[in-house]
């Protein structure tokens, strides 16, 4: 069980704790404990009563129409509440996406989801929905509010529909345009930012040569010799270690010389020296706009077709 305190639910609901008090003590709507020195704590079923009534009342509902709903109800009105009334309104879909998480409910998630896809396009429901909803749970984390089931749930269901949609792309020739390596470091695990500039590459009609989680970087010397790529992308989340990020950027550097290096992700944005053919990326909206930018085949004269020994 999750202990908050009433700033830790502001943060995470984005409703302010003037709201809260008002909503515990009128409506009855959160139940805290207190501790020994009278502070009020809040547990896991409270969040995610506090998340559902906050995405109603976003959506038109009066709070004391909200407050007489069961959790049954309270659930199912997050799910079938109409969607297009609201549809720039999108921190209330996140909340619904947290809400199911904490109640391990993947027919919710799915739902939400599917609703998200349908009304934005996938591109747009990764950036204004699944991005937020990945940075709470990441500040969930932090505070010990979230178990790995829970996290492995989203995780995968997230990675799910990466898949699905980049599978769902029209395939794109190598021979005929600008081709991509997406790799993560050996020991790194966490793919969903990559397996996103996977979708946005291809369907923007760049060829990528997709090569996962956990590869050894005695291997990407191979890879570029024999695929040629353009350039070379990777996200730096956990590994490597903050101290050795810079030589392993320079090591990448020097066994992929003659070609773009692209490095995202929270170690990439450290202070270190970058090698002539590296860049940062900040942000992912950095990265759309490269790959929107580029060019997708004038770059293939400098790239012979590729053969199969």
């Amino acid at each position: 069980m999750g202990h908050f305190s009433i700033s830790d639910l502001e943060q995470l609901s984005g409703i302010k704790a003037h709201t809260i008090r008002v909503w515990e003590q009128r409506y009855g709507i959160l139940r805290p404990v207190r501790t020994a020195t009278n502070i009020r704590t809040y547990c896991d079923d409270d969040l995610r009563r506090l998340l559902n009534v906050a995405t109603l009342c976003g959506r038109g509902y009066r709070i004391s129409q909200v407050a007489k709903l069961s959790e049954q109800e309270l659930c199912s009105a997050v799910i079938s509440c109409d969607d297009a009334a609201h549809a720039d309104r999108y921190c209330h879909q996140v909340n619904g996406l947290l809400a199911a998480m904490l109640e391990m409910n993947e027919c919710h998630l799915t739902a939400i989801m599917n609703q998200v896809v349908e009304h934005y396009g996938f591109e747009q429901a990764v950036l204004r929905v699944v991005y937020p909803f990945l940075q709470r749970i990441g500040v969930m984390w932090q505070a010990g509010t979230v178990n790995p089931a829970q996290e492995h749930l989203v995780t995968h269901l997230i990675r799910q529909k990466l898949m699905a949609a980049t599978d769902a792309l029209p395939p794109v020739q190598p021979a005929s345009s600008r081709r991509w390596v997406l790799f993560l470091p050996e020991r790194e695990m966490h793919e969903l930012a990559l397996l996103f500039m996977n979708y946005v590459l291809r369907s923007r009609g760049h060829h990528v040569l997709y090569l996962g989680q956990n590869l050894p970087i005695a291997e990407i010397e191979k890879v570029c010799s024999t695929y040629q790529p353009y350039a070379a992308v990777t996200v730096l989340t956990a590994v490597p270690e903050r101290h050795e990020v810079q030589d392993y950027v320079q090591q990448l550097s020097q066994l992929c010389p003659d070609i773009r290096l692209f490095l995202y992700g929270p170690l990439a944005q450290l202070e270190f020296d970058l090698p002539a053919n590296a860049s940062r990326l900040a942000l992912i909206t950095d990265f759309i706009l490269l790959a929107t930018s580029l060019p997708t085949s004038e770059a293939c004269v400098a790239q012979p077709e590729l053969t199969i020994a």
